[in-house]
């Protein structure tokens, strides 16, 4: 190329806007040196037993994370309030650096996640003082944590609290005691960063693929702007970090939170009251039916982001690593049965998809229908063809309806291949052979 070529082009790319010189995508930071050797303590000794289905009692989560945050462990757990129905909120801190870390999880009951993956992280930090990375950490960071911010909805495995009520869109009003006691532990905190610890509906797609997704990020905006100062440029920065843990395990399986400001939520109003938030929501895997391997990852993802922190790793990560990710896209109905013939007595035959949504959806349990026709266009995160057969219910069918039918050989329902009950059998997940 001419030496005058160069300097030409440049002056033509400021005098035109749309005009710029083709630049290489950022590359994706190396994963920390430590993670192969974590991944492989984790699953050795640093996974929690009893916290194997992720809709355990709080009392039962306290009962296994409390002997884990002893004194003699550098732990101090505190009660901080009481939920509508009196069970504890507690807090508990662990270190002695400045940089002040906040994590809060399971504001929602039935997000319980990364309630388990705490307690191995109390777990790590309390039975493996001479670890590089723990020493990292309690040197130079201070965690604070409130675990199981909604137990009466975790409970019942549910994701309000017992009154009725949605915590996490309580940040403004602050009408629950769950929520103000989530709040003043904030303020007297006054942490440099608060990571908001979720699950997210397993059917969610990454962008307008078919992938599922298995976790989303998402640096919450601090104003309707959406504007990126200098807190939330350090989320983003640290959700790049997180990425990198993530990406030997799921690439292509990552997304990014939609950051429309919520008025109401804690993470969006924690942004705006100067912490740097980062939101992790846990999606599923198809077969990890306890998401003891999305466990794992967010254990490994907040190790990660905490060693990124201690050690300022994370400045001046490349955003385009995180805006980037594509977006949740379109939630998949949990399963379609198609191409079947109704078979209502006394009504006519009529060839029709059926879609049902479960409410505890990789163990397919409480199934409610939500859609009946031409299905072809919807997608599921699971189908059974059911061509060649009579759908026959076998308690009242229609839509929002609990889903009980049988698939038959015959309009009445005598040689059946296939029961839903509300629940799937795992022992019969699909048809009988014809």
């Amino acid at each position: 190329m001419p030496r005058t070529f160069l300097p030409a082009l440049l002056l033509l790319c400021l005098l035109v806007p749309n005009l710029s010189v083709a630049q290489e995508s950022p590359t994706m930071p190396s994963p920390p040196a430590w993670l192969e050797e974590l991944d492989a303590l984790y699953d050795a000794d640093l996974r929690v037993a009893g916290l194997e289905e992720r809709d355990f009692q709080p009392e039962q989560w306290w009962d296994v994370a409390l002997p884990l945050a002893a004194e003699g462990k550098g732990f101090h757990v505190e009660e901080i309030g009481r939920s509508v129905e009196g069970r504890p909120l507690r807090h508990v801190s662990w270190g002695k650096g400045k940089t002040r870390v906040f994590l809060w999880s399971q504001m929602h009951g039935d997000e319980s996640t990364a309630s388990m993956a705490l307690a191995d992280l109390f777990r790590f930090l309390g039975e493996h003082p001479d670890h590089p990375l723990v020493q990292r950490l309690r040197e130079r960071t201070s965690l604070h944590f409130m675990p199981i911010v909604n137990p009466d909805g975790a409970a019942r495995f549910q994701r309000r609290n017992a009154q009725g009520v949605d915590v996490n869109r309580d940040a403004r009003a602050l009408a629950t005691p769950e929520g103000r006691a989530l709040h003043d532990l904030r303020e007297r905190l006054k942490p440099d960063f608060g990571f908001n610890l979720h699950d997210q509906d397993v059917g969610t797609r990454v962008g307008d693929s078919d992938r599922g997704t298995a976790i989303a990020l998402l640096a919450p905006a601090y104003n309707e702007a959406r504007e990126v100062n200098a807190l939330r440029a350090r989320a983003i920065e640290v959700s790049v970090a997180i990425r990198a843990v993530l990406e030997p395990y799921i690439s292509g399986r990552i997304a990014k939170w939609d950051d429309t400001f919520n008025p109401r939520a804690f993470g969006d109003l924690t942004s705006r009251a100067g912490v740097s938030t980062i939101l992790i929501e846990s999606g599923g895997i198809e077969g990890d039916l306890q998401k003891q391997q999305l466990r794992k990852l967010n254990f490994l993802a907040l190790a990660g982001a905490l060693d990124a922190i201690a050690t300022g790793s994370y400045a001046g990560l490349p955003h385009t690593l995180y805006t980037d990710l594509p977006e949740n896209g379109r939630t998949w109905a949990d399963l379609r049965v198609s191409g079947g013939t109704l078979a209502i007595p006394g009504k006519p035959q009529a060839k029709v998809d059926v879609l049902v949504e479960f409410e505890r959806k990789l163990l397919e349990r409480n199934g409610r229908i939500v859609e009946i026709g031409d299905l072809d266009d919807m997608p599921a995160r699971r189908s059974i063809d059911a061509s060649g057969l009579y759908i026959v219910p076998t308690k009242t069918f229609g839509r929002h309806e609990p889903a009980w039918f049988n698939l038959s050989r015959d309009p009445e329902g005598r040689d059946v291949v296939w029961t839903l009950a509300g629940d799937v059998d795992p022992a019969s997940p699909v048809p009988a052979k014809r």
